[in-house]
């Protein structure tokens, strides 16, 4: 399994982004999905998930209402919606992927492949 994170860059607090995460392999709907984020010198932080169908979605506090995430299975693809961006959402963005269900959602532990990251920079 292959996974290409893009859509990063540069946006002023206040606007707006849109990551896309290409998924290559097996079947994509077979995965749960998620995203996650890691500021220098921070631990890595859960972002968002989404069951296979996307008929569930899971969210911290610090991005939820701002931030969200969907799935097109059709197209292999996964998707972060960004809005209302904030200086402390700035960080190298991750798409994972799991083959099963137990454990958090927002446990980077249980996701079993990764993307390489896409840099996402909020300026005040």
């Amino acid at each position: 399994v292959q996974l290409q994170a893009s859509g990063g860059g540069l946006v002023q607090a206040g606007g707006s982004l849109r990551l896309s995460c290409a998924v290559s392999g097996r079947a994509f709907s077979s995965y749960i999905m998620g995203w996650f984020r890691q500021a220098p010198g921070k631990e890595r932080e859960f972002v968002a998930a989404i069951t296979w169908s996307g008929g569930s979605t899971y969210y911290p506090d610090s991005v939820k209402g701002r931030f969200t995430i969907s799935r097109d299975n059709a197209e292999n693809t996964l998707y972060l919606q960004m809005n209302s961006l904030k200086t402390e959402d700035t960080a190298v963005y991750y798409c994972a992927a799991r083959d099963s269900d137990r454990g958090p959602a927002g446990d980077s532990q249980v996701y079993d492949y990764w993307g390489q990251g896409t840099q996402v920079t909020v300026s005040s």
